[in-house]
């Protein structure tokens, strides 16, 4: 036992949390710090990509939100913070708990305003759209019935109607207002998006209270937050 009447936490013992860089981060800190786990450290410090917080327990970790499902599936984190859309796109086999409500967002089919005027997505049969996002864009097309040919890009996507690279794309929009300054519009919704947290089904398992721990106080501040 500590001198405080604490069992002493093992290596085992502890939860290894992986975190996106970027916006979220920021929304996530605010959630956690709620629930007494507090990594708000790593705001102020870019360089800083690890914090263990050793009485609670817990190691957190900044990596980029495209690989926190890959370190939580293959048990390198135990749990992670990611949007809906990495985890659709990806297709990767995590547990999938809580639903944070942080990271809001919407993935949306644009076009050029000027082709907007006279388009009727009713009547698509054959388009080319640019995306980040292929996995998610062929099914979504798939299911309507329209044949899509599929153009990956890595970033700038409203370049690419600019350039005539392809007519229309499917993004992620917040306020709407980078489409709007490129000359584009909404044409229809894909999805809506939040941020989730994710667990490796190992660690179920192995760290079972400790998960659950974690799931439990997130999930109360979730919906404290709410109110």
């Amino acid at each position: 036992m500590t001198p405080q009447g604490l069992k002493k936490r093992t290596w085992e013992d502890t939860l290894t949390i992986a975190l996106p860089k970027g916006r979220i981060l920021k929304e996530a800190s605010a959630l956690f710090k709620a629930t007494g786990m507090d990594f708000s450290v790593l705001l102020h410090d870019e360089r800083k990509l690890i914090y263990e917080d050793v009485a609670g327990g817990l190691r957190f970790m900044v990596i980029r939100s495209q690989d926190v499902p890959t370190y939580v599936e293959y048990g390198a984190a135990d749990l992670g913070i990611a949007g809906k859309d990495v985890l659709m796109e990806q297709g990767k086999d995590l547990y999938e708990p809580l639903d944070l409500g942080i990271g809001a967002c919407r993935m949306v089919v644009a076009e050029p305003r000027e082709l907007g005027v006279r388009d009727n997505p009713g009547r698509w049969t054959h388009i080319r759209v640019a995306t980040k996002y292929p996995n998610i864009t062929l099914k979504h097309f798939i299911g309507k019935g329209i044949h899509v040919e599929i153009i990956k890009l890595y970033g700038s996507i409203e370049l690419a109607p600019l350039l005539g690279l392809s007519e229309r794309i499917v993004d992620l929009v917040q306020t709407g207002e980078t489409l709007k300054k490129n000359g584009l519009i909404e044409v229809e919704d894909v999805m809506r998006i939040t941020s989730r947290l994710v667990c490796n089904r190992a660690s179920l398992k192995t760290k079972p209270k400790r998960v659950k721990e974690v799931v439990e106080k997130l999930s109360r501040a979730v919906v404290a937050l709410r109110k």
